[in-house]
């Protein structure tokens, strides 16, 4: 096998057109339109996205996690407390997402604050998951060191012991968070690398559009 230059490495965009004229006023409604487009071109799990946050030094961190739900006012994921980044969420409460959906090339780029869902949210949530997610989120420290894959076996075995033949209570340390947008960017691919960039923000309350050179 023949080792590619990274820089031969590229694509030609411009198989789909973005039309300003015909974007929603709300970036949220206009992402749900995207979201479904990027579902409908057979892109699996298109609610994969990256999400950034920072430490106590500054420093950046991302990780990719699911979108759980999307809403009138912003997005929701779920996650455990304890990780990296719930720990980074809880000591500078704002994050930034992005999607990117390779076959309608497509991005869309959220930054905003971060707060809890409610405790009745993330329990409804949280019985909707496979009996071995919910496991899954009692076993795991997740972030911390380990000492082998086998420890986390045998708390599983010790885990589903413990709820036998009952409901398993979604755990403390487990739950959703909320994004709420302050800037939400829509990113189209064109032809010599001239995208389309269509930036929200949010201005003395409402949305206000305009057009980033790419």
């Amino acid at each position: 096998m023949v080792n590619r230059d990274l820089s031969d490495f590229r694509q030609e965009y411009g198989s789909h057109k973005l039309v300003v004229e015909k974007m929603n006023d709300q970036p949220l409604v206009q992402f749900k339109q995207w979201f479904k487009e990027a579902e409908n071109s057979g892109i699996n799990e298109p609610n994969t996205m990256t999400l950034a946050t920072v430490d106590s030094e500054g420093q950046p961190t991302i990780r990719v996690v699911l979108l759980k739900e999307i809403t009138e006012q912003g997005l929701i994921f779920y996650s455990n407390f304890n990780s990296r980044k719930g720990k980074e969420l809880a000591l500078h409460p704002k994050a930034a997402i992005n999607f990117y959906w390779q076959a309608v090339e497509r991005q869309v780029r959220f930054d905003g604050s971060i707060s809890k869902v409610s405790d009745s949210k993330s329990d409804a949530y949280f019985k909707t998951r496979p009996r071995g997610s919910q496991l899954g989120a009692w076993v795991s420290a997740q972030s911390e060191t380990i000492p082998s894959r086998q420890h986390l076996e045998d708390e599983l075995e010790r885990t589903t012991e413990r709820f036998a033949n009952q409901d398993i209570p979604r755990p403390p340390h487990w739950g959703g968070f909320f994004l709420t947008p302050v800037s939400v960017e829509f990113w189209q691919g064109g032809k010599n690398r001239l995208h389309d960039r269509i930036l929200y923000r949010f201005q003395d309350d409402q949305w206000v559009r305009s057009r980033l050179a790419p």
